[in-house]
């Protein structure tokens, strides 16, 4: 039974102390957000690379499952050129260790060679870990009608 304390109040003290090291500021999650945002404007697969963890998953509305090695690859082959990828209406949410941020997602350009002009509702959920704020897993929904 001792054990079984013992543990038990480590876990809620990891937590306390995981919790403590990531700041309860939606102005945090959503600059991280627009960084992840701007990555995929541009390309940039190294910086998508060291946003995303390795477990790192999105579900689109349409159910389609992209991990982080799609997504890096996406950005390395170029399939799709944005002019725009930019953010609304967010709203950040925190519970517990969990930040869960919410927005209107404008995307414009070219995916896969053809032309994109579209807006669609996404949820991000980003967790506390040691190193701070780490984005782990996207929900989108699809493409909403004008």
């Amino acid at each position: 039974m001792p054990q079984r304390l013992i543990a038990a109040a480590m876990a809620v003290l990891w937590t306390a102390q995981a919790v403590a090291g990531c700041p309860r500021d939606a102005a945090v999650i959503i600059e991280l957000d627009r960084q992840y945002q701007d990555a995929v404007l541009r390309n940039d697969a190294d910086s998508i690379e060291r946003l995303l963890p390795d477990d790192f998953a999105l579900v689109t509305g349409r159910g389609k499952q992209a991990r982080k090695a799609d997504l890096v690859m996406e950005a390395r082959t170029q399939a799709a050129h944005y002019e725009r990828q930019h953010d609304k209406q967010q709203s950040v949410r925190f519970i517990g260790e969990i930040a869960v941020i919410s927005a209107l997602l404008h995307v414009k350009g070219r995916e896969r060679g053809q032309p994109v002009d579209y807006r669609l509702w996404f949820s991000d959920v980003y967790l506390c870990t040691p190193t701070g704020w780490q984005y782990s897993f996207a929900q989108s929904s699809i493409p909403l009608s004008d």
